[in-house]
């Protein structure tokens, strides 16, 4: 098995790294940046979510784990007091590692002039304008027109993704286990004159959102925290993508227990 770690530059993140470098090197694992069969992230979420765009274009072949140095977060099961624990386990599936997967939202952008941008994000897309100006776009569901947007902008959230800025403007909390994603309005207008659903939308794996916004220079989409200016944007096309993000399950944390630990100040059994 070949394994990568990347850790943030804190501190007790470069100790946990070399520590846990150190301890799968003496497995006999292999250490291989390019072409990793398991990549493991320590330090927070920030963390985990920047190495997963990292290898973004493996997710046939790698698994993650998150390791936290701190707080649980909601991508990890371990922590850097656990790593004797968890280089245990590891040698012990050192021949098949075992595996959840994550939905991932796909993002594409059509141009006027014919240009395509594409990317995927797991914790959530956030489409809005660098202005103070009001975003103002038509909504189309499964082909169909469904509202005429206006607003500061509309977040699109996977179900793991669904407990971080999703949760924060409103949106629902979702089990990972469900195939869906969530469209989340930010700040909508609603007058006598203009009226969007003012909700959650919970949209199923198999359907698609496409946004025709008003001419403007100044679209951005934020992917996972990335982002990236839009020019002469004629479409947005959102929808769970085909391929699912694969984490390593040494052990299982019920997600619900993870929720009542960042939230309800719960203790981790």
């Amino acid at each position: 098995m070949k394994f990568w770690v990347n850790n943030n530059n804190k501190e007790q993140s470069v100790i946990a790294g070399d520590k846990i470098r150190s301890d799968l090197r003496d497995l006999g694992l292999e250490e291989y940046r390019r072409n990793p069969d398991l990549v493991i992230s320590v330090g927070g979420d920030g963390t985990l979510l920047s190495t997963f765009h990292a290898y973004a274009n493996h997710l046939d072949k790698v698994k993650f784990l998150a390791l936290h140095t701190g707080h649980l977060g909601f991508y990890s099961d371990w922590t850097d007091q656990e790593i004797p624990e968890l280089t245990q386990r590891i040698k012990e599936y050192k021949e098949k590692i075992p595996s959840t997967s994550y939905p991932l939202i796909d993002i594409r952008v059509e141009s006027e002039d014919g240009c395509y941008l594409h990317e995927i994000a797991i914790n959530e897309v956030v489409v809005r304008r660098l202005s103070s100006m009001t975003m103002k776009t038509n909504v189309d569901i499964d082909g169909e027109f469904f509202e005429s947007f206006r607003g500061d902008g509309l977040c699109f959230s996977t179900p793991t993704g669904s407990t971080a800025y999703s949760k924060a403007i409103g949106g629902a909390l979702i089990h990972p286990k469900i195939s869906v994603f969530q469209m989340v309005e930010m700040a909508s207008i609603n007058n006598r004159v203009y009226r969007t659903i003012s909700s959650p939308l919970i949209i199923p794996h198999n359907q698609q959102v496409d946004l025709y916004p008003q001419v403007a220079d100044d679209y951005v989409i934020s992917c996972d925290g990335i982002t990236t200016k839009l020019m002469k944007v004629k479409r947005i096309s959102i929808r769970l993508n085909s391929q699912r993000a694969q984490f390593a399950q040494y052990r299982h944390r019920h997600f619900w227990t993870r929720v009542g630990t960042a939230f309800l100040g719960q203790d981790a059994e």
